[in-house]
């Protein structure tokens, strides 16, 4: 494939092209899903070897002393809270994003005890409206009541009965990215306590969580921050919250003083308490490896790159040639993430030939195909290629073969 004297300029230019050279990506594949599962890092990778090879294996129980494995949660949150816009001492990393949900989410109620409502948005990730309504299930409806809204809907339902906002910033199914600062000032001024589950933007877009006076916030350290499947999440608490909040999940972690294994349970007056239980080492050794990408950059300018690359990708496809294709991303810079989603048909099936064609992309119930554009490790060539094999699959229907329409289960 002949590549465009503008892409290859774009390529020369490219002030991130060398992160790309501390990934480990396999051979003939372009990887267009990191907004789902980042890829390993070679500081990840090396960082694993090291605490099962050498610490674990040669110094066992004393690692937790030696290697400093009990600060982990402290060391690794404090190497995030810089892509957050946080100082330090407002987040650690622990449990999911699930379990963290739960803890801020009863803390914000705690806070504002006088009220009950949750507000959040109809199409928000389901897991954080299955633990609003958890919750509700668990304390009564008298003392807990999760409303949704949609997005349109999200200021005007704001006033002075509401508890708690809980939003997702970029909506993982269309890329559309939400105003933190505009929304949380709009919160605040009816008393509201703001939650921000970060997922699909920390270590994609700039975020300044102390500068917009945001309570609370939660992300995962799989998806941008390349800590592997299933990586701790993080949990960020504001300083003007932190010695008055309480969480339910009070573990042995979240104690003052873990090791003097007391009968009554005083929490610490840290970040700290927001930990629950024991932290996974490897785990946690694989995120802390990872999150050295970042060290020195911008945001802004991967933001940017990111901008650049959906552009390309765009371009190169022609989405006008192609009535079957929808994109649903909002075409307005300031309102998207790092994807681009577009509706089809048969996304599933469109899915499954393009990674059969070396193209890593997702599928979302009901007809969603996701394209992530993560700039540390893209190029422009990369995109460019991807855009033509989409090209190709829709013109030639490659994707209607019987054994892409075979679902596995996970999707």
């Amino acid at each position: 494939m002949n590549l465009p004297s503008v892409i290859r300029e774009l390529d020369s230019n490219d002030s991130l092209a060398n992160k790309r050279k501390e990934f480990l990506l396999p051979p003939d594949v372009i990887y267009m899903d990191g907004n789902s599962l980042g890829p390993s890092t070679i500081a990840a990778r090396d960082a694993v070897l090291k605490v099962t090879k050498h610490q674990w294996q040669n110094d066992l129980i004393a690692g937790w002393n030696k290697h400093q494995w009990i600060d982990l949660p402290n060391t690794v949150g404090d190497k995030i809270a810089p892509l957050l816009g946080a100082k330090t001492g407002q987040v650690v990393c622990a449990d999911s994003i699930s379990v963290n949900l739960f803890k801020v989410l009863s803390a914000a109620l705690t806070l504002n005890a006088e009220r009950k409502t949750i507000i959040s948005e109809i199409s928000n990730f389901p897991t954080d409206l299955y633990i609003a309504q958890g919750l509700q299930s668990l304390l009564g409806q008298e003392k807990c009541h999760l409303k949704t809204v949609q997005k349109s809907e999200i200021l005007s339902s704001l006033n002075e009965s509401v508890a708690v906002l809980m939003l997702t910033q970029v909506d993982f199914r269309t890329g559309e990215k939400l105003d933190i600062q505009t929304i949380t000032r709009a919160a605040h001024k009816h008393g509201i306590i703001v939650i921000w589950d970060l997922a699909h933007s920390a270590g994609a877009l700039p975020l300044e969580l102390d500068h917009w006076q945001v309570d609370f916030a939660v992300g995962c350290g799989y998806k941008y921050l390349n800590g592997g499947p299933g990586a701790p999440a993080f949990v960020y608490a504001a300083n003007r919250h932190i010695t008055t909040l309480s969480q339910p999940l009070s573990g042995w972690m979240g104690h003052q003083a873990p090791f003097d294994f007391a009968q009554e349970y005083r929490p610490a007056q840290s970040i700290n308490k927001m930990q629950s239980g024991t932290p996974s080492i490897i785990a946690l050794s694989a995120l802390n490896g990872a999150l050295d990408v970042f060290q020195n950059l911008d945001l802004a300018v991967v933001q940017q790159k990111s901008l650049q690359l959906k552009n390309v990708f765009l371009e190169t496809l022609g989405l006008s040639e192609f009535s079957e294709l929808t994109l649903i991303t909002p075409r307005q810079e300031n309102n998207q993430g790092s994807q681009l989603s577009f509706t089809h048909a048969d996304a599933y099936a469109l899915c499954q030939s393009l990674i059969d064609n070396g193209v890593i992309v997702d599928f979302r119930a009901p007809n969603i195909i996701r394209f992530g554009f993560t700039p540390l490790y893209l190029s422009f060539e990369d995109v460019f290629i991807a855009a033509n094999k989409l090209q190709h699959a829709l013109v030639e229907k490659t994707y209607q073969q019987p054994h892409y329409q075979v679902r596995n289960k996970v999707t």
